[in-house]
């Protein structure tokens, strides 16, 4: 499937990174918009309407989690943070908010673009590829056309990544998936990639979807293996 062309935004500080990461992004097609601070991200993004973001979390005068909460709010866009190693709970918290992957500075800028591909790539599979049956358990209700989950008769709030994992698990019950597959099925990556980003978004799911997070009962660990979804 070849990567449709997008309009992308890449909010960060250093202005060489910032041309870097466009000149590889223009390799492949795309227009890229720019910005060197959070204000700026959020008058680009409503002028320019983007199609992906790239945006570092640690950014001056507006923090990259404040502009990712307010684009969200605005509207919902497929976005890839860049942090500094070892920040765990601030990659945590943007993937709460919403974004769909990160990528830890110093990074290759090749890297980079192929992630930007697979979100895409993702984006475009789930807006007309996913299978649209109904499904249902006892509590809980799947409906992939318009992406609303329901535990218990009341609707769940979930992001477009946490909602598509969900769905891949939910409709093969008890088949047992590892992180890397979870990876290439859910993220579309066919390369090396940090699968704890699977683990986080297992354990946002079950504080969403299980009555109690700590005992689930649909998101089960296979130890030393992956996750399966059981009944």
């Amino acid at each position: 499937m070849e990567v449709p062309v997008a309009r992308i935004l890449v909010v960060d500080d250093e202005p060489n990174i910032r041309e870097v990461v466009g000149l590889y992004l223009r390799r492949d097609g795309h227009e890229v918009v720019s910005a060197a601070d959070g204000e700026e991200a959020l008058r680009a993004f409503g002028e320019s309407e983007p199609d992906l973001v790239v945006l570092d979390l640690m950014m001056p005068r507006i923090s990259g989690h404040e502009v990712c909460r307010r684009m969200m709010a605005q509207r919902r866009v497929p976005l890839i943070m860049l942090t500094a190693r070892g920040e765990e709970e601030e990659r945590i918290i943007g993937l709460s908010l919403g974004a769909d992957d990160y990528v830890v500075k110093p990074f290759s800028p090749r890297e980079l673009a192929a992630r930007v591909a697979a979100v895409l790539r993702r984006v475009e599979e789930s807006s007309g590829g996913l299978d649209q049956k109904v499904l249902t358990f006892d509590g809980l209700r799947i409906d992939p056309s318009t992406r609303e989950v329901l535990v218990g008769g009341e609707p769940a709030t979930l992001t477009a990544r946490e909602f598509d994992l969900l769905h891949h698990l939910a409709s093969s019950p008890g088949r047992v998936y590892t992180r890397d597959q979870l990876m290439e099925l859910v993220w579309g990556y066919t390369f090396s990639a940090d699968t704890s980003t699977v683990t986080v978004h297992v354990r946002r799911l079950r504080e969403k979807v299980e009555s109690d997070p700590a005992r689930p009962r649909y998101l089960q660990t296979v130890w030393g293996v992956g996750y399966k979804f059981s009944r």
